[in-house]
């Protein structure tokens, strides 16, 4: 794999220099990048063929980041999280991520998971560039949705809501949630607008057999109706 480019994007000096040692030894072409932005220049002007990703930035975040990566491509990510808890991790793999490693790490157990997740891409496991269920197709890449073989128009926003919900088909997501994974950390206006674009998403696939539900007080979850 000595031909395969990692990017490595944290804001602490330290991690980007001990993953740069250790996948450089291992024969690895190194790029980093120390918040978001630099992290998409970056991913624009070098084409990694993997991405290290840490959550917690200031500026722009990993979450929008891999948000980012999933709506527009298929380069495989790893998340670090320093986080004991699971929710980092859980809401990281929902929205895509391949792998995650929970900081501090072992800078071995780094190299080796980038192994493993090059070693299954190149062996042919895709991800999932399109969602299909119900009489709902979406491509995810080409962002067009198709309900019962016909398409259907969707504001921008409306088509990441449903990505969200489809690509963790039961799961319930929260508004602030939602908010934070489709309009971005800096969104400023009210949780509203979430209910205003499920009220038109879910008018506008009716005719599938894929229902958007309402969990009082909580939020949304995407339920797939029995055939």
């Amino acid at each position: 794999m000595s031909d395969a480019t990692v990017l490595v994007v944290d804001d602490e000096k330290n991690v980007t220099q001990l993953a740069r040692m250790y996948l450089t030894a291992d024969g690895f072409r190194v790029e980093t990048a120390a918040n978001g932005e630099q992290a998409l220049d970056r991913i624009q002007a070098t084409h990694p063929d993997i991405v290290v990703l840490d959550l917690m930035m200031p500026g722009m975040d990993g979450w929008e980041v891999c948000r980012s990566l999933r709506s527009s491509g298929d380069i495989p990510v790893i998340i670090l999280t320093a986080r004991g808890d699971d929710v980092d991790k859980i809401v990281g793999l929902e929205l895509g991520a391949d792998d995650y490693l929970t900081k501090p790490f072992n800078p071995r157990e780094l190299v080796a998971r980038v192994k493993a997740v090059l070693r299954r891409y190149r062996a042919g496991k895709e991800p999932l560039k399109t969602i299909s269920t119900g009489g709902l197709e979406i491509d995810v890449a080409g962002r067009e949705v198709l309900v019962n073989g016909r398409a259907i128009d969707l504001r921008p926003k409306e088509f990441d809501l449903l990505v969200t919900l489809a690509r963790s088909p039961g799961v319930v997501f929260d508004r602030d949630r939602l908010i934070h994974l489709v309009w971005g950390y800096d969104y400023v206006g009210e949780t509203r607008t979430v209910d205003v674009h499920m009220s038109s998403l879910r008018e506008k696939i009716s005719k599938s057999r894929v229902r958007i539900q309402t969990v009082w007080s909580v939020g949304y979850k995407l339920v797939p109706e029995a055939a």
